[in-house]
């Protein structure tokens, strides 16, 4: 069973800055309530083909997983994949101005992967603690964002 989870929230700020703060992965940390650390295993700047360890606790499991940038549209889209364990997965980030004069900011996060032996029987539990997840990390970033 596929898992597509895909979550948005709108941010007082304007497109460049927030997509700036979003898309660096040094800030990870501090929006994303499930990841505890953050290494880049090539170096910055971020391009296509930057690589990025995480690690983080999803479901009371430690996670360790790299992330590969297969696109990376400054101020626009980010896409990120990972092929390992036993939850392959993409994420994306989108971001567009928002409102009349663009101060603000429409992103979303959409992650979405294939399950495969024991973690695909529990595919539908995993989609609902990520769409949580999700809102609740948007939550934070507007919330640092709009400070």
């Amino acid at each position: 069973m596929k898992v597509d989870v895909l979550a948005e929230t709108v941010i007082a700020a304007p497109c460049e800055r927030v997509a700036a703060y979003a898309a660096d992965p040094s800030h990870a940390p501090r929006w994303y309530a499930n990841i505890t650390s953050v290494e880049w295993l090539t170096p910055p700047p971020m391009a296509a083909g930057s690589k990025v360890a995480f690690t983080a606790r999803f479901l009371g499991r430690r996670l360790a997983y790299t992330y590969e940038i297969t696109v990376h549209e400054p101020g626009r889209r980010l896409v990120m994949r990972t092929d390992e364990g036993p939850f392959p997965m993409e994420t994306t980030y989108t971001w567009e101005p928002y409102g009349e004069i663009g101060e603000h900011t429409r992103m979303t996060l959409r992650n979405r992967g294939e399950p495969s032996g024991f973690a695909s029987l529990g595919a539908p539990m995993m989609a609902a603690a990520m769409r949580r997840a999700q809102n609740k990390d948007l939550a934070a970033l507007k919330a640092l964002l709009e400070h």
